[in-house]
């Protein structure tokens, strides 16, 4: 029976489902959330699908690894409903979020390489107050360090208050110390604000750093990411192939 209504360009909800792996009920859902067009009915009320229904579904399908569930169903239900301009706009801001990730990874790459362990090392050394002076090797304080990266101790101060600096009080003076976690940190705050980025922006990026401890272990946290992006960029393209066949097929 498959065959007979397939070859009459007649779809059933199980057609469709077992092309993709879904259920019969998923199907429904798709139509009803207005991926698919409306079906027709049968006189007894039974839905039927066209290969029209297939092909967008298709257009979904391939839609949803790089733009997410959410923007593939609002392009789907746009041009389901003849806003084609709306559609487009959607997959523009998917593609404009896409380099926006890009020039975020390039970013923290760019820091970074200005940011190896040896670089954080002397620069906690150079802005340390001397022997019998300051707070000991391999710290420093809020003045030497706001000199050192040419901003003010109250910049320091805000990117403390942002959660994006840490340092310790001196248990006896209550002075801020700044150990080489501190140091590094600052200066990846640093780098990214000069590239633009805002603090809410570089806040999950140092909380990665902590978490993978360090520069060096976040390498791989960095290539997954560059791999994700990749991954990302090129379902893209994959979906952006179905939605350009589904829109040739509704003329």
């Amino acid at each position: 029976m498959g065959r007979k209504l397939q070859s009459e360009g007649r779809l059933r909800p199980v057609d469709l489902a077992r092309g993709h792996g879904l259920s019969t009920q998923a199907v429904r859902n798709y139509e009803e959330a207005g991926v698919l067009p409306a079906a027709g009915r049968t006189p007894h009320g039974y839905r039927v699908y066209t290969p029209l229904h297939a092909s967008a579904l298709r257009a979904f399908l391939a839609l949803l690894p790089g733009h997410g569930h959410r923007t593939a169903t609002a392009i789907m239900r746009a041009v389901n409903e003849g806003a084609v301009e709306d559609a487009f706009r959607l997959v523009d801001e998917s593609h404009a979020e896409l380099l926006d990730d890009r020039r975020t990874l390039q970013a923290v790459e760019r820091a970074l390489r200005d940011l190896d362990p040896a670089t954080v090392s002397e620069t906690a050394v150079q802005t340390g107050s001397g022997a019998g002076s300051g707070p000991g090797p391999g710290v420093t304080l809020i003045g030497p360090l706001a000199g050192r990266l040419g901003i003010r101790p109250a910049t320091l101060r805000k990117w403390e208050r942002a959660g994006l600096v840490r340092p310790h009080r001196d248990p006896l003076t209550g002075y801020r110390v700044y150990d080489e976690a501190a140091v590094r940190d600052a200066r990846l705050t640093h780098q990214l604000r000069r590239g633009g980025h805002l603090l809410e922006q570089i806040a999950p990026l140092i909380a990665q750093v902590r978490e993978a401890g360090g520069l060096e272990p976040l390498q791989d946290a960095l290539r997954d990411w560059r791999s994700r992006l990749s991954a990302r960029g090129r379902a893209m393209l994959a979906g952006a192939a179905e939605l350009d066949a589904y829109l040739r097929e509704r003329g």
